[in-house]
């Protein structure tokens, strides 16, 4: 019986650890430290517990980001580098698009966030 009992605890253990590993959004993500948090973040699962609070981070953060690079531009003599198609992508669809981009581009995943960001927008999204 004890050994059925500690079947059963080791099963559950295992069970326990297992949505982690899968690729469910942590609390360590949202400290944005690479690349690889916010596409987590952004990617979250509809099923993750922290799906709401990782969404709207992720948006914060890429709203904020964009916010940042036309401020930076604005104080270097107003030179864009993204220049955003009409109409703009929404949100939800430019988000996507830069999920799917690092994604294909894994060698971006360690860099800081918001500079990959801006690869991207730059990329994705060049001024001519």
């Amino acid at each position: 019986m004890r050994i059925k009992s500690a079947c059963v605890l080791i099963g559950a253990a295992i069970l326990a650890v297992l949505p982690t590993q899968a690729g469910a959004v942590t609390q360590d993500n949202f400290l944005a430290r690479t690349t690889r948090d916010l596409v987590a973040l952004c990617s979250a699962a509809p099923d993750d517990p922290l799906r709401e609070a990782a969404i709207h981070f992720c948006h914060g953060f890429v709203v904020g980001a964009f916010h940042y690079c036309r401020a930076t531009e604005a104080s270097l003599g107003g030179a864009h580098t993204v220049c955003l198609p009409n109409p703009p992508p929404s949100r939800d669809q430019g988000i996507q698009n830069f999920v799917a981009w690092a994604n294909q581009n894994p060698q971006y995943m360690s860099e800081l966030p918001v500079d990959t960001v801006f690869r991207f927008a730059a990329m994705r999204w060049p001024c001519r």
